[in-house]
């Protein structure tokens, strides 16, 4: 977010560690998010990136929860070294000396021991109030700039049990935060910048402040002046060498939304969300100038700099690196990526296929699920939204051309077989007797013909809601999920001419559905799992229903238990042997939002949006361990 490059140079990332490792934990650690119900983690990999700071050849990076570590002592090939996995998506990172202090979300800060950067280990946590959006480290204190519960300070003398020395009430959000000698500067949401006293920790006062114009994200400070990524308002340069009273100095309208700023040898560096990496000259802060930009192919959340390099944050497209040597010519040094946004997943074998937004296909070695490990990737050129896996097919919906086809024979270097174009967007795909079944939320269902993949033609199409978002086949029929039109039950008996047998559209927000001994398990939004009697498929009939916490959006059944991808409340597990009353057997609280899920091997597979692929076990009974659930080290 906002860095000088000097011994310290930037913000935002994250590492993992080894499941066989325990240590106690204060219990404000232990009641995070990321728990679990009778389920248990069993492995993890991938998130957005949203922040990273460099130190020496090392990144410091967050990839959803984790706290990733890379060695970029080559920047064209980032070469990941440790990670350890938070119970939230990590917001911000700041490192000193041999420490890391990581803020995420709902779990506050937390501090872990870099020493070995292979070997990061977990040391101590202290839960502060609202959303820790941003932290700064300065001798023995930590700011957190902490949501609507402003200005925290902690003290991190003993890692293992930081305690709260004193805190100022920002009265909006506090979104970034920069230290200077007794000042903290802090970037609050809809009022600017807030310049608190904190020579006294304990009792923490209010010296000046300054409203810009725009939403304040992100703040740096060099030589009496403060650089504030304002948004739509771009970069605000504030005079603050009277903190009393500041004024502006100058200002530059960037051409995106102002997020994160560091500076660095005369030059501000924005990461300025769609438009990438704007650089801009303020050797006179009254008329700062652009210097140069580079557009990268994400969001750009936040950015560092370091030997002539820009490391930019860059969401889904994890982390960019620039070459700034010439800042009016930035070029592409290298980037790191694992998964990001997945939103659908299918398994076959020791492989999991993930659909994965703009990242396109990713291919997961999952024979060790305790440590997943990327093996291959395919760009789909749009976003990838759902995945269906027969034999060594991988069947991807989304975006351009619609449907591909691709060969995953050779994981680390999958080959494009065949696609067929269709207008935007596909979102779902199930593939039985050489049919591909592809639904899409502008034309409705298509059928297409795959025996060749090198070449699929259309057989049949059946006009659905244009909200339509996932599709199952079991025999002669197909079950749309037709968001608010609910459930219809196709005919495809005769692919090339499919006919409506019957629908309920007495639901919220159908999304996916499975079917199984003449019921239809519907992932139905904000009213969760419902169970449809579809024995008659022309007056299909509710048989029982149960409201999960979150929104329900993917469904998997396994036996008489059904495993319900439920968006912000992670993955729920109902028994459904009574689909007149189901019942809540187990469930885990992961940090993205739960999207698809596919369960294999007893272990469910959750793709869990920003929150990259998690993967659980169903224990059956009530889980204990000597470590917080979420905890992994890599």
């Amino acid at each position: 977010m906002h860095r000088a490059e000097g011994a310290r140079v930037t913000k935002r990332l994250l590492v993992v560690c080894s499941i066989g490792l325990c240590m106690s934990f204060p219990a404000s650690v232990q009641n995070s998010r990321a728990q679990g119900q009778n389920v248990e983690l069993v492995g993890q990999l991938g998130g957005v990136c949203y922040t990273g700071q460099v130190v020496g050849n090392y990144a410091y990076i967050g990839e959803g929860s984790n706290l990733r570590i890379l060695d970029v002592s080559d920047p064209a090939s980032p070469v990941p070294r440790g990670k350890v996995l938070l119970p939230d998506i990590v917001s911000d990172v700041f490192v000193s000396g041999n420490r890391a202090y990581v803020v995420g979300g709902q779990s506050g800060l937390h501090i872990i021991d870099v020493t070995n950067p292979a070997l990061p280990i977990f040391r101590g946590s202290y839960d502060t109030p609202g959303l820790a959006n941003g932290v700064y480290v300065s001798g023995t204190l930590a700011y957190v700039a902490s949501g609507w519960g402003g200005l925290q300070i902690i003290d991190v003398t003993n890692p293992t049990t930081p305690t709260f020395r004193g805190s100022y009430d920002t009265q909006s959000s506090a979104e970034d935060v920069y230290t200077s000698g007794n000042l903290a500067y802090v970037a609050v949401n809809m009022t600017g910048i807030q310049i608190i006293d904190v020579g006294n920790p304990s009792f923490p006062t209010l010296r000046g402040s300054y409203n810009t114009p725009g939403t304040a994200y992100g703040v740096c400070v060099s030589d009496g002046l403060a650089y504030v990524a304002d948004a739509n308002s771009g970069l605000q340069i504030i005079d603050v060498a009277n903190p009393t009273s500041p004024t502006l100095r100058g200002f530059y309208d960037t051409p995106g939304y102002a997020y994160g700023v560091t500076v660095s040898g005369g030059l501000a560096y924005v990461a300025d969300w769609n438009a990438g990496l704007q650089i801009i000259g303020i050797s006179n802060p009254a008329s700062p100038q652009l210097r140069g930009s580079y557009n990268t192919p994400g969001v750009a959340r936040s950015v560092s700099v370091a030997g002539g390099l820009a490391y930019v944050a860059d969401e889904e497209n994890g982390l960019q690196i620039i070459n700034v040597g010439n800042p009016s010519l930035p070029t592409l040094r290298g980037s790191f990526r694992t998964l990001t946004s997945p939103s659908g997943v299918s398994i076959s074998g020791g492989m999991a296929c993930v659909a994965d937004g703009t990242g396109g296909l990713g291919i997961i070695d999952v024979t060790n699920p305790s440590s997943p490990t990327l093996r291959g990737a395919f760009d789909t050129h749009g976003q990838a939204l759902g995945v269906f896996v027969s034999g060594s097919l991988a069947y991807v919906a989304g975006g351009f051309p619609g449907l591909q086809i691709i060969d995953v024979t050779n994981p680390t270097s999958p080959t494009l077989r065949g696609s067929f174009d269709m207008p935007p967007r596909a979102v779902g795909v199930y593939v039985t007797g050489g049919l591909a079944y592809v639904v899409n939320d502008t034309v409705g269902l298509q059928i297409i013909d795959v025996t060749n993949p090198a070449s699929p033609t259309l057989c049949g199409s059946f006009p659905t809601a244009l909200d339509v978002q996932g599709v199952y086949v079991s025999g002669s029929r197909a079950y749309v999920a037709e968001g608010e039109d609910g459930l219809q039950i196709i005919d495809v008996a005769n692919p090339t001419s499919p006919t409506l047998l019957g629908s309920l559209a007495a639901l919220d927000e159908a999304s996916g559905v499975y079917v199984s001994g003449g019921l239809a398990y519907v992932a139905d939004g904000n009213r969760g799992l419902q169970i449809i009697d579809v024995m008659n498929p022309t007056s299909p009939t509710l048989r029982g229903s149960y409201n999960t916490p979150g929104n329900a959006m993917g469904v998997y059944l396994s036996g008489s238990l059904a495993y319900v991808a439920d968006g912000n409340g992670g993955l729920q597990i109902t028994d459904v042997t009574n689909p007149t009353s189901p019942t809540l057997r187990g469930s885990f609280d992961t940090p993205g939002g739960a999207m698809g899920v596919f369960v294999s091997g007893g272990l469910a597979y959750v793709a869990d949006g920003y929150g990259g692929l998690w993967i659980l076990r169903y224990t059956g009974t009530t889980t204990t361990a000597s470590r917080p659930a979420w905890l992994l080290y890599e």
